[in-house]
């Protein structure tokens, strides 16, 4: 008799197991890849890029340019206000970087030469 009910357990285990595996395997399906800045890729005034555009967590975001003139500097709000790479930041130098986000507010910068402060390169991603 107790191998009926060691045999029902391990069923309800795999069962629950094979949900939560194709719950997750749809969110991710679910998920949409943007390039950030359209054609244009990321470069100078992309800071309106987001605007009209809602995004979720699970997207992955593209960011496309000349790796040989800009970058791309994940930093905190404050950096972002003031254009700021110091600290704890995540450098992207690649040309070709993608990233999958979580919920919230995240924000880049490109550090080099005037770009984030002269000339708009940075944008905040808002994903719900």
């Amino acid at each position: 008799m107790g191998e009926g009910r060691g045999n029902s357990a391990m069923i309800v285990v795999m069962v629950l197991l094979l949900f939560c595996m194709l719950v997750f395997q749809s969110e991710i399906a679910d998920a949409d890849t943007y390039t950030v800045g359209d054609e244009a890729g990321w470069t100078f005034g992309v800071a309106s890029w987001p605007n009209g555009k809602q995004f979720e967590e699970g997207d992955k975001f593209v960011f496309k340019y000349d790796r040989n003139i800009h970058n791309v500097v994940k930093v905190n709000e404050t950096g972002y206000n003031a254009c700021d790479y110091t600290g704890d930041v995540a450098v992207l130098q690649s040309g070709n970087d993608t990233l999958r986000l979580t919920a919230g507010t995240h924000y880049f910068i490109c550090h080099i030469a005037d770009h984030c402060q002269q000339r708009g390169m940075k944008i905040a991603l808002h994903l719900l």
